[in-house]
Parts: C-alpha cells; structure tokens; sequence
C-alpha cells in the first residue's frame, strides 16, 4: 500500500533527488513558497522550497524498497522515528498542496535609489516623509526620517512605504 514518507536530501540536491526518484515512477512533491529577494536593487519574487532539503515521496515499500529510495543520487537517509522510516499522513500532505495552490505570485517592486524622497504608508511612522539610503537584508530598507529636528535612520519594511 502506497504511503507519504519524508526525505531528507544532501544540500541542494533536492532537485536532482527529485529528478531520479521521479524516474522510477516515485511520486514526490516538495512544497514551493513565493519569497522576496533583493537582486541588483530590485525586489523580485522569488520560488523556493518550504522546507529546504526536505522531500515528501509516495511510494508502495512492497514495490519499492526504501533501500533503493536511500541509494538514490542525491537522498541522504528517510527521516525516522525509531528504526523505521516514519510515513506522513495523507492530511497534511493535502494541507500543503491546498495552501500551495492557494498562493499568489506579486509582481516586482522597484527600490528608490539612494537619496530619493519616499511615503511611509504602513506601520508606526504612516504618513511621513522619509529620504531612502539603502536597502537592509531582502525585504526590508534604511530610511532617513526627521524626527524632532533630529534626522534618524530607521530600517523598514519594503511594502510600508513609496516613492514620491
């Protein structure tokens, strides 16, 4: 009887674990989540896996030996709970494609360059004027506000404010 099992997979070969596992008729499935990256000074949507390193495969263990799962290119070893590979029931398995179909791309935003006058349009400082100086990690900026006649430098979301 076909089961849910989860993999773990040698760093960054979930794709080509996948690849191979996928050829001996293994079905797989790897979560994929929309995450924000900075590249270049534009923030871009990017699809990455949920769990990295992790995959879920399906298979019948009568038809297929976990041995042969194990000795496939790029798996390291099955997760287990004891000496046995743990199998993974079918509910969470549909909870993670439902939310997965769920998700919806975003288009691209473009960061100001530095110097440029933005809106905060979210969050603690919502209205003000602020000066953009640089962007902080892949989703969030460095603002110079006026604050009290004292220009300070505060980190804020990508998606709390906009260019003027």
């Amino acid at each position: 009887m076909e089961s849910w099992y989860l993999l773990y997979c040698k760093r960054g070969q979930l794709l080509r674990a996948k690849d191979h596992l996928e050829r001996q008729a293994v079905h797989c499935f790897s979560p994929m989540r929309m995450a924000e990256k900075t590249v270049r000074g534009k923030v871009s949507q990017v699809e990455e896996p949920l769990f990295p390193d992790y995959l879920f495969v399906e298979f019948d263990p009568e038809n297929i030996h976990t041995t042969t799962i194990s000795a496939t290119r790029g798996v390291s070893h099955f997760v287990r709970f004891g000496s046995l590979p743990t199998t993974v029931p079918v509910g969470v398995i549909h909870g993670l494609q439902q939310a997965q179909s769920a998700a919806q791309p975003t288009e691209d935003i473009a960061l100001p360059q530095p110097g440029d006058k933005v809106l905060i349009t979210e969050g603690t400082f919502e209205g003000l004027q602020a000066i953009f100086s640089e962007p902080d990690g892949e989703a969030r900026s460095m603002l110079l506000l006026n604050l009290l006649n004292t220009q300070t430098l505060r980190s804020v979301g990508n998606r709390q404010f906009q260019k003027l």
